[in-house]
């Protein structure tokens, strides 16, 4: 099959994204990164600065450093560091703040664990690619973190806490989530984290907990029968949700082959394997729409909101590309391909770079959407074109 066109295309999609990072969104004023921009480009200097944009950032350009190690791109990485060092974490309590404002004050101090999974995230792959073993200690101070969200009784990471890790009462992610005391993106993201952690530090709970998170994502987070991911959870795993986000299937597909492969336990990725074809061949068979993009949620009748949003385009060229990559079949390979041409001709921005936060049915972008703010972030559209380089290398 001839990725050429593909891997060409992303590799240069790639220097874009960051160079627009790089070019629009240093704050040189209040220090860091502006919390929002526009899609028309206005720069809200006011705009409070969030937890995982500054997370996100810092794993972007560590990634694109391992990539091809430019002075600009460490200097990304670096000045993320340092504000997250500075500004997000507590000096009172252990962990990170969710929410400041533009002058790096807190806003919002409770510890939710998506944001403490992030920045391991992010910690881990700048260790990869700067070799700075300096930063073990924050690496393992961020795993010690995240598991004290850890439930003994059920298993699985509870949401959220106050700021001094007593209960807190909202424990979503965003206004969009329910108030759950589990989810399925928080746990995606803690396994996204503990693999990427495994790669640079080893350890026998480490090993543990992913191989934990592994099965719970194949026993209780994946309804395997119908291929989709279960969205939101009470303490003991009873399921809140009806909903069915293709975009986070199609991301979790991969994500989970990966952290089986990090493991190296043949059983764990034989099953990781099923799961995730089963997942992918759902999302290809449901989601996507005749343009090859794909849409935002559906129930078990069929898609309810026919949107679509820039990272789902991201994850679904990255998890087609692995179940091509899986089986050979074309048919993957050609929806990866669709998919791009769809993300190439409707979502990239043209004029004034980056994505679209979405479009609608049709193609249109959304103009009302933001560039720029706590979750608009280089990172899925940048990780998908580091992953085609990667997994296309021989094409």
């Amino acid at each position: 099959m001839d990725f050429s066109g593909l891997k060409e295309e992303m590799s240069r999609e790639l220097e874009q994204i960051l160079q627009f990072w790089f070019r629009h969104t240093v704050d040189n004023e209040q220090g860091g990164f502006y919390g929002r921009i526009d899609s028309d480009m206005t720069v809200h200097p006011q705009a409070p600065k969030g937890l995982v944009l500054n997370a996100r950032i810092l794993w972007t350009f560590a990634r694109a450093y391992r990539h091809e190690p430019k002075p600009e791109y460490l200097f990304m990485a670096d000045r993320a560091l340092e504000y997250l060092e500075t500004y997000f974490r507590d000096p009172e309590f252990p962990g990170y703040f969710w929410l400041v404002d533009h002058q790096g004050r807190p806003l919002e101090t409770k510890k939710q664990i998506y944001g403490q999974a992030f920045y391991l995230y992010g910690v881990a792959e700048y260790m990869l690619a700067t070799g700075r073993s300096d930063l073990l200690n924050l690496a393992e101070q961020l795993f010690a973190i995240v598991e004290k969200s850890f439930d003994p009784v059920h298993g699985g990471y509870l949401e959220a806490y106050a700021r001094d890790w007593t209960e807190v009462g909202d424990l979503r992610l965003s206004e969009h989530d329910q108030n759950d005391k589990k989810s399925m993106n928080t746990h995606l993201h803690v396994l996204e984290a503990y693999t990427h952690y495994y790669r640079i530090c080893p350890s026998d709970k480490l090993e543990r907990q992913l191989r934990r998170l592994i099965t719970d994502m194949l026993e209780r987070i994946i309804d395997l029968d119908k291929g989709h991911f279960h969205l939101f959870f009470d303490e003991d795993w009873t399921r809140k949700s009806k909903l069915i986000s293709y975009g986070h299937d199609i991301e979790g597909s991969w994500l989970l082959m990966e952290a089986a492969e990090v493991l190296g336990d043949a059983a764990l990725i034989e099953r990781s394997r099923q799961a995730a074809l089963r997942m992918a061949a759902a999302v290809l068979a449901e989601g996507v729409d005749t343009d090859g993009a794909v849409m935002w949620e559906g129930d078990a009748d069929g898609v309810v909101d026919t949107d679509k949003h820039w990272w789902g385009q991201a994850e679904a060229i990255v998890g087609f590309v692995n179940a091509w990559q899986m089986t050979g079949d074309e048919k993957y390979g050609q929806a990866a391909i669709a998919c791009w041409r769809f993300t190439r001709e409707h979502v990239i921005d043209r004029r004034n770079g980056e994505w679209f936060w979405k479009t609608d049915r049709s193609g249109r972008a959304s103009l009302a959407e933001d560039k720029v703010n706590e979750w608009k972030c280089p990172y899925h559209n940048g990780r998908a074109c580091f992953e085609i380089i990667e997994r296309l290398r021989a094409y």
